[in-house]
Parts: C-alpha cells; sequence; structure tokens
C-alpha cells in the first residue's frame, strides 16, 4: 500500500507509541510530536483510515487501531529488565473524587512495573469518594496518572481549581451562556446522583490511565 512520507511517520510513531504504552496516541500527541497542528494530524488520520491502514472509534480519545500487517501491533517492552528490576510509582497522596479537597503529598511508592507501560512519567494517587464510579473508579483505589498538562475532552483528568483544590473528574471544554465571547470548563463526575463542577480556570496535572484495586477478604 503507498503511502505519503508523512503519513508513513504517522504509522510507525503510532506503532511504537503502542508498543512501548500499550495503548493509542490521542491526536493531540501525535501533533505534539510532530510539531503541527491538531487539524493537520487529523486530515493524516483520516486519509490512513480510507487506505485502510488504521480505525478509529468515534467519540473515544485513545481508539486508533493499525490494521495494516506490515504495522501491526509490536509485542510490548517489558516492563521490568532480565534482572528483575522494579520500576517503582511515586504515591503523592489521596485525590477527591467527590467534593474537592486540599492537595496534600505524602509521598510512598508502588511497584506497578507489572501493570502499566513505562515510557512516559507516571504517578499513583489514592480515590477518596465515589464520584467516579460508573467509569470502574471506586473509593481506596489507585489511579495511574500520566503526568502531562494538555487534556482531550472526555479524558479523565487530575484537576487543580482556582482555590488550589484537587479533583478527579472527566473534562469538558463548553461555550459558557452567560458569556458568549468566553468558554467555560466542566468536571464531569461519572455518578448520576453528583453534579458537575464548572469553571472558567482549571489546571490539569495529568490523565488517568490505569485503576488498581485491592481486595480484601
Amino acid at each position: 500500500m503507498f503511502y505519503t512520507d508523512r503519513q508513513l511517520a504517522v504509522l510507525e510513531f503510532l506503532q511504537h507509541y503502542r508498543k512501548m504504552r500499550g495503548l493509542s496516541p490521542t491526536l493531540e500527541e501525535i501533533a505534539q510530536n510532530f510539531g503541527v497542528s491538531r487539524v493537520t494530524i487529523h486530515d493524516h488520520v483520516r486519509q490512513l483510515e480510507k487506505k485502510g491502514a488504521i480505525r478509529r472509534e468515534p467519540n473515544l480519545a485513545r481508539a486508533l487501531e493499525i490494521l495494516d500487517p506490515d504495522y501491526a501491533d509490536l509485542p510490548p517492552d517489558d516492563a521490568a529488565g532480565d534482572d528483575g528490576e522494579i520500576l517503582p510509582v511515586e504515591v503523592l497522596g489521596s485525590i477527591a473524587a467527590g467534593g474537592p479537597i486540599e492537595a496534600v503529598e505524602n509521598p510512598e511508592t508502588v511497584d506497578l512495573a507489572d501493570l502499566i507501560p513505562m515510557g512516559k512519567e507516571h504517578y499513583a494517587l489514592r480515590v477518596r469518594g465515589m464520584s467516579m464510579v460508573d467509569e470502574g473508579i471506586r473509593d481506596g483505589d489507585l489511579v495511574i496518572v500520566e503526568r502531562r498538562q494538555i487534556a482531550d475532552d472526555g479524558e479523565t483528568v487530575v484537576a487543580v481549581l482556582p482555590e488550589n483544590e484537587v479533583t478527579l473528574k472527566k473534562l469538558y471544554r463548553e461555550p459558557d451562556a452567560a458569556n458568549s465571547n468566553q468558554g467555560r470548563f466542566r468536571l464531569q463526575p461519572a455518578n448520576e446522583a453528583l453534579d458537575p463542577i464548572y469553571t472558567d480556570k482549571v489546571e490539569v496535572r495529568g490523565v488517568v490511565v490505569g485503576v488498581v484495586r485491592k481486595y480484601r477478604k
């Protein structure tokens, strides 16, 4: 199958990313890698879809699947070396999954080498509350967070509010009905009993990429 140089580069990046991380990159991450706009990457992805090289699930941030057998997923790299070296993730403290709480860091370490890909910097937070229960995130769980400051709509983020409160919610950008010239952010819980949080300003400290739960008898 014939690809342009940029389409080939996107395919190779997608293949490498999935090998290292075990999941697909977002369009924003691909755009950042190549130093171009998301619109440009969206056009390349659309052309690759037309050629049958990849498939993308609508309305999902990480839903690019390689169909071209020449660029199929490679086996993931081992998280730990042959000598059994562990890869610890630092647990910085607790994160609210109910109402926001003051951010407090009490570091400890957890070895998650067998559970998550370690291609980028990650950390863990202990969940407090049940506001994300419909996403399978429950009180007492550890969420694994990729440390980054950019998130796509619909991703579950560690969000810092202007009052320096921190919460775990799905992030959405939407127009503000009271001010047509300025948008706002909606921090959406995954619990029908709870209302979303609306704010004009939010700082993203990371995006949730995994959940760890310990069951007790």
